[in-house]
């Protein structure tokens, strides 16, 4: 019998959130923060979101799916080049519009909670082994 995940990965210490709702992505950084992340930086658009990957390292990344009249899938390739993990949020079934590269990528559904958060973290960090 397995033991329910209660923390994530330690090898992420450095999250950023791409999410255009602020409220959305405070709430994930303080999930983030109770689990022993110690830096969370957020973006509400793919411009800040770039200008943050450009200036530091992230250990993992939070992509809602949805950005207004965007999606984070562009910017999830720049990561993917990065070596950067990362996990889509979303509000919507989108499944059908995925790119083909992107399907296997770890998701959870909005609204998360911990405990979808704490899954989709480990769920990078095994896709990475």
């Amino acid at each position: 019998m397995s033991e329910a995940l209660t923390e994530i990965p330690v090898s992420i210490r450095n999250v950023l959130v791409l999410e255009d709702n602020f409220i959305i992505a405070m709430e994930a950084e303080d999930i983030l923060r109770s689990l022993g992340v110690q830096h969370v930086e957020i973006a509400t658009n793919l411009i800040q979101a770039a200008e943050l990957t450009n200036a530091q390292s992230f250990d993992f990344a939070l992509l809602d799916v949805s950005l207004g009249s965007e999606t984070s899938f562009a910017f999830a390739g720049d990561l993917v080049e990065r070596g950067v993990r990362f996990g889509f949020v979303s509000g919507y079934g989108e499944d059908s519009v995925f790119p083909a590269a992107l399907r296997d990528v770890p998701r959870i559904t909005k609204p998360f909670n911990e405990a979808s958060l704490i899954g989709l973290l480990a769920g990078a960090e095994q896709a990475r082994s």
